[in-house]
Parts: C-alpha cells; structure tokens; sequence
C-alpha cells in the first residue's frame, strides 16, 4: 500500500495482477450523483500499465457484498479473463429470489422489495475498460429505496470485468441474512426488519 499521485491509497496484490485504490478524497467522480469511493482493477500481466478492467463502487455501499467481492478477486487466477457467461450474474441473484425484469429478463434484476437494481446497460462517463469502444455494456447496480430519491449507493463494472466476479458480488448483495449496522440508511427506515441485540 502506498500512497498515488491523487494522494489516493492503493493497493496491490502480490503478484500485481490486481489493485483496489481508495479515491474518494482526491478524485471528483461521480455515479449516480454519489461520489466515488473505490476503485478495482485487474491487469494480464504486472509490468501492464492499463487495467484490463475496471469496478467502481460509491460510499455507502454494504461492505459484505465489497469485501466478497474483494475475496472472490483475490481467489481468481486469471482476474483479467471471464467473460463467457453473463447470465451467470442473474442466476446468482435469482438464486437469491431476485425477479427479472419483465421488459428485460437477460440483463437486469431487482429484489423483492425493488429497492435494489442490477442491470447490464450502457457504461457511463468515465467507467474506464481496454476495449475504448463508447457503445459497451457493464453491469450496473444501485439501491433507490424510494422511488425518485437519492441512491443510497452504486456500482458499476467496466465491459471486460469477468462475470463471474460481478456474480460473486451480486450474490453477496442478494445475501438474506441479517447485516450489522450502526445506523440505518435515510429513507430505507420503513424498509427494513430491525433485530437489536440485547
């Protein structure tokens, strides 16, 4: 871990195929409208000086479904490759008992309480992949707890990201269990079964 030029943090794995970059403090970006907080790559070779990929995640996402996401990077031998099976995000999210999208059951699903979306769309501006193409699609998730309000948070993964990883995250987001929380989000309050240890 070190320090970048944005005075970010970044860190890398030991073979140097994969960094997690800590930019919320000297980066302005924004998905959303919620700044960007951390940024993961993944690169073929350690001497790359491009990523092969991209994911971005905003403040206030739920740190199960980051650090799971992190813990499947990690696992992966090749983090750089997998892009066979984009149905296999969707699955883990039906697994789950997320419903498909009537209108686009192949590329996008909410959970029960359509609180939470994850979508395979059009990237937005500044989502970075090696393919410079413009008309790419990526995986997008956020959580709008009332519709029209602000997000809680978002995520978004450039084109190349391997499914596989985005369906270990959204596996992870789809978890039923209980979370721990200090406090709840604004506007989710009503939302949500609340169990207080004693």
């Amino acid at each position: 871990m070190w320090p970048t030029s944005r005075n970010a943090l970044l860190y890398v794995s030991p073979d140097g195929l994969r960094g997690a970059e800590w930019i919320l403090a000297a980066y302005p970006f924004e998905l959303g409208g919620l700044p960007v907080a951390w940024q993961m790559s993944a690169r073929p070779h350690p001497a790359s000086a491009l990523t092969e990929w991209n994911a971005y995640f905003t403040a206030g996402i739920p740190h199960e479904a980051l650090t799971d996401f992190l813990l499947a990077l990690d696992a992966s031998e090749t983090p750089d490759v997998g892009l066979e099976n984009a149905e296999a995000v969707l699955t883990a999210l039906g697994a789950r008992g997320w419903l498909r999208d009537m209108d686009r059951p192949h590329t996008t699903a909410t959970d029960p309480g359509f609180s939470t979306n994850v979508s395979l769309e059009i990237l937005p501006p500044l989502i970075h992949d090696a393919d410079p193409r413009d008309d790419l699609l990526g995986w997008q998730a956020w959580a709008e707890p009332v519709l029209g309000a602000p997000y809680l948070w978002c995520a978004s993964f450039s084109a190349s990201a391997p499914h596989e990883l985005v369906a270990a995250f959204a596996s992870s987001l789809a978890a039923p269990g209980p979370v721990p929380r200090r406090t709840l989000p604004v506007g989710a309050e009503d939302r949500l079964t609340v169990v207080r240890r004693g």
